[in-house]
């Protein structure tokens, strides 16, 4: 099928940019905001058009998800919903985020990736690389068997790994049925703080995984010494 043509100014510039997309960059390629804004010199936000393509399966990651691609790169992963057609490109559900809806969004989840809880800024264990949180939506199986969109905080690793699944919630309960007594007490109790709470033992681990080689080494021979 022979694609409409991007600069066709019939189309809104969410369905040019998409086109572009796909006849210019095309998939698994990199573009910078420079190309895109050359290429449509008399659209304004044409960044935030393209941003839209997200919310009907496009994938396009910035340097947040890839961290090869500089501030002014992004790389075209996947096409969705071919939103040039017909009846396509109509938004079911506003899942725009407002500055305000975000920051009240990142405080009910007390500014932790809600995944592996990481904050801001922190280290991830063994790298110099620090966690960038936003928020990621998530589809959620009900109880009923429907599926919502949740809007949640994660970092940057979990919402790249996260971005295609979706979280069963009837098999989630069907496991914590399953739970001896003892875990079962241990849940709820993970679940009224908000939080895991951490022994004293998976802390020193977290922590030992952040060490240099030499330090580390100093730590096995610590343990050496004991056997």
């Amino acid at each position: 099928m022979t694609l409409p043509s991007w600069t066709d100014e019939k189309y809104g510039s969410m369905k040019r940019g998409a086109l572009w997309l796909v006849s210019v960059v095309g998939e698994g390629n990199v573009f910078t905001k420079t190309q895109l804004k050359s290429a449509f010199p008399d659209t304004s936000q044409i960044d935030r058009r393209v941003r839209d393509l997200r919310d009907f399966g496009w994938r396009i990651d910035t340097n947040r998800e890839d961290l090869s691609l500089d501030a002014n790169e992004q790389r075209f992963v996947t096409q969705g919903e071919p939103v040039w057609e017909p009846g396509k490109g109509r938004a079911k559900t506003n899942l725009g985020i407002t500055a305000a809806q975000r920051r009240e969004i990142m405080a009910k989840d007390g500014h932790l990736c809600r995944s592996c809880g990481i904050t801001a800024g922190q280290m991830y264990a063994g790298t110099y690389e620090a966690a960038q949180l936003d928020i990621a939506r998530r589809q959620v199986r009900q109880a009923d068997g429907s599926t919502v969109v949740q809007l949640l905080t994660e970092c940057t690793r979990c919402r790249v790994g996260g971005r295609e699944l979706a979280v069963d919630t009837p098999g989630l309960l069907r496991k914590i049925q399953n739970l001896g007594s003892l875990e079962r007490k241990i849940l709820t109790r993970w679940v009224a703080a908000g939080e895991r709470e951490f022994s004293a033992l998976e802390s020193i681990w977290a922590e030992y995984q952040t060490l240099s080689a030499d330090s580390r080494e100093q730590v096995e021979g610590v343990l050496d010494a004991d056997d």
